[in-house]
């Protein structure tokens, strides 16, 4: 069924409201308002086939737990696995926390029914031997590329592991944030931006990259370009770690943001505060940090599992 007609009048303008409130008002990406605007549409084309009429806002109100777990079966029937549909719920239940904070009224049925569980998984940092590799051109040395490139590619994996940055973040600096500095405001999630350290060993790498770089770099324009002189893209950056990961014979597990996961967790073993982690990171909360100190107490484990006599 076209997502269009399944969306009564009523409901479609507030839509429509909520999707402006998301964007100028909690600064969501374009990309995560089309996918909330795509996971309300999927709902309300589901409720719009199994109510037998278009729902809205009132029949949304009367919804009952067994239409929401109906929704579920449907889009596990067509092979939805838990995080899709949990990213799926949490579109739906903010449309629905706006109505209601709004007074369009209340879709109870939501609330009731429990998201599906992940299971709990750990990043997988990478050892400081080979995190540090990653920004060494030598490993490459025997590719056909460019020296520049290989500079390129360098400093971006150096900013991933010494100073924690998203590929998002790295690959969105300017040209004049790359002064010499020993720190750079970085732009983060939500359009926050923080205070992160740059060292020495990193400036050196990104100042390599400027030097050999054949295009011009203009201070407002992208600090990292591609081959042919445009923005560079993320994917380049995977590729360059997926080479460096044969290179090196390292596991799939060792992606760019796997870098940001191995400057979190060697942080924290050699003394890190955790809230200064938080901050250096751009976590909103210091729960999502805390997964890191559950990542050093399982290397502590393994240490000693492979270590002590006894073991």
């Amino acid at each position: 069924m076209d997502l269009q007609l399944s969306i009564a009048a009523d409901v479609a303008s507030e839509i429509t409201r909520w999707l402006d409130y998301l964007g100028a008002e909690r600064r969501m990406s374009p990309k995560t308002l089309e996918a909330y605007r795509r996971d309300v549409g999927q709902f309300l084309a589901f409720m719009a086939e199994h109510l037998g009429g278009r729902p809205n806002l009132t029949q949304l109100a009367k919804l009952t737990p067994a239409d929401v777990r109906a929704f579920m079966a449907a889009r596990r029937g067509d092979g939805a696995g838990n995080r899709t549909l949990m990213r799926s719920l949490a579109g739906v239940r903010s449309f629905a926390r706006f109505l209601e904070r709004n007074g369009k009224g209340k879709v109870g049925a939501l609330a009731a029914v429990r998201t599906p569980k992940l299971p709990k998984t750990l990043p997988k940092p990478l050892a400081a031997s080979s995190a540090k590799q990653m920004t060494d051109i030598d490993v490459r040395a025997g590719e056909e590329r460019e020296t520049w490139v290989l500079a390129r590619d360098a400093a971006v994996l150096a900013l991933l592991y010494g100073s924690g940055l998203r590929i998002s973040e790295a690959l969105g600096l300017k040209r004049k944030d790359a002064d010499g500095r020993d720190a750079l405001t970085v732009l983060g999630k939500g359009n926050k931006t923080r205070m992160v350290p740059v060292l020495p060993q990193v400036t050196k790498a990104i100042a390599d990259y400027v030097a050999l770089c054949p295009y011009d770099l203009p201070p407002d324009g992208p600090l990292f370009l591609g081959a042919r002189g445009g923005p560079l893209s993320p994917r380049i950056v995977q590729l360059a770690m997926a080479r460096l990961r044969g290179a090196l014979g390292l596991p799939d597990s060792a992606t760019p943001h796997a870098l940001r996961h191995s400057f979190a967790t060697h942080l924290l073993a050699r003394g890190g505060d955790l809230r200064a982690i938080q901050e250096l990171l751009g976590h909103a909360s210091l729960s999502t940090t805390q997964i890191y100190t559950a990542v050093d107490a399982e290397h502590l484990l393994d240490v000693y599992a492979s270590a002590h006599p006894r073991a």
